[in-house]
C-alpha cells in the first residue's frame, strides 16, 4: 500500500569455529588408528621368526622385488645366517661324511664339489681329462658314476626337497653330425642321472627340473675346453622354491 514502510530484513551471521571443525576429529581419529595398527605391526615383527624379519624387511626396502632382497623366498635362502641355510650347511656335511666312505676317495675329491648357493646346495661331478663319471662321449655312467649316485641318492630320498639335474659339456664341438651335438649329449647326461637316482632311492615327484646346457654355462669360462666343464649338477633346492617339472629327453648316443 503507498506510504507503507517496507518490511526489515535482519540478517544474523553466526560467528565461531564449530564448522570449520565439524571433521576435524575424524582426521585426528585416523591417525591415532594408523599409529596404533603400525604398532600392533612393530610388536608383531619382534615376536616372529628372524627369517619373516627379513622378508618383511627386504620388501620394504625394494617393494618392487627389483633389489638384492626383494622378498621371502631369496632372503631367505641365501642369508648365510637363515635357518634353512643352516640345514643345508649340515646335510652337506653329512653327505661329504657318507661320501668319504667310497675307497679311493682321496682321488675323486677334486673332482666332486658341494657349495651352499641360493638356490641351494649345488653338488658339482666335474670330470678329468681322461673321463671318471661317463666316457668322453657317451651318456652311459660309469661304475663309479654309479657308486656316487648310490651313495647319494638314499640320503636325498629322505628330504623333501627337489631337486634339479644339469648336464654340462665344454665347448669342443661333439661331432660333425646335424642331429646329436652338445646339447643332446648334456641333456642325456642329466637324464641318465636321473634314472640311475630313481632306481637308488630319490623318489620320481622330487625331481623338479631336468636340464642339459650343453656349453652355455662353463664352469671354467677362460678355459673353455677345460675337462671341469664337462660335468653333472646336482642341486637339493630350498623347499621354498620348488618349481614345476622341466624334463629334458633323448636317446642314448654313440660314443665319440
Amino acid at each position: 500500500m503507498p506510504g507503507e514502510e517496507p518490511p526489515i530484513i535482519v540478517i544474523k551471521k553466526i560467528s565461531g569455529h564449530g564448522g570449520s571443525h565439524s571433521s576435524a576429529w575424524k582426521v585426528a581419529y585416523a591417525d591415532f588408528v594408523t599409529a596404533l595398527m603400525a604398532l600392533f605391526i612393530v610388536l608383531w615383527l619382534m615376536n616372529t621368526s628372524k627369517p619373516v624379519q627379513e622378508a618383511v624387511g627386504g620388501y620394504f626396502r625394494d617393494p618392487n622385488g627389483t633389489g638384492k632382497n626383494p622378498g621371502l623366498l631369496m632372503s631367505v635362502a641365501s642369508k648365510p645366517g637363515s635357518a634353512q641355510n643352516e640345514e643345508m650347511a649340515k646335510l652337506k656335511e653329512q653327505l661329504l661324511k657318507s661320501l668319504a666312505k667310497m675307497p679311493n676317495f682321496d682321488k675323486l675329491r677334486k673332482l666332486i664339489e658341494l657349495t651352499i648357493t641360493p638356490e641351494g646346495l649345488k653338488i658339482e661331478l666335474m670330470e678329468d681329462p681322461h673321463g671318471t663319471f661317463f666316457e668322453n662321449g657317451s651318456a652311459v655312467p660309469t661304475p663309479i658314476m654309479q657308486s656316487i649316485l648310490a651313495i647319494l641318492a638314499p640320503e636325498i630320498g629322505k628330504l623333501p626337497n627337489p631337486i634339479s639335474i644339469e648336464g654340462h659339456t665344454d665347448s669342443k664341438p661333439y661331432s660333425d653330425s646335424t642331429t646329436y651335438g652338445n646339447w643332446e649329449l648334456s641333456a642325456d647326461r642329466a637324464n641318465a642321472s636321473r634314472r640311475l637316482m630313481e632306481i637308488k632311492g630319490v623318489r620320481p615327484e622330487q625331481i623338479a627340473q631336468v636340464r642339459g646346457y650343453a656349453d652355455r654355462n662353463l664352469r671354467n669360462p677362460k678355459q673353455p675346453f677345460d675337462s671341469s666343464n664337462r660335468r653333472v649338477t646336482i642341486i637339493i633346492q630350498y623347499t621354498a622354491q620348488h618349481q614345476p617339472a622341466v624334463v629334458s629327453t633323448g636317446a642314448l648316443p654313440h660314443v665319440k
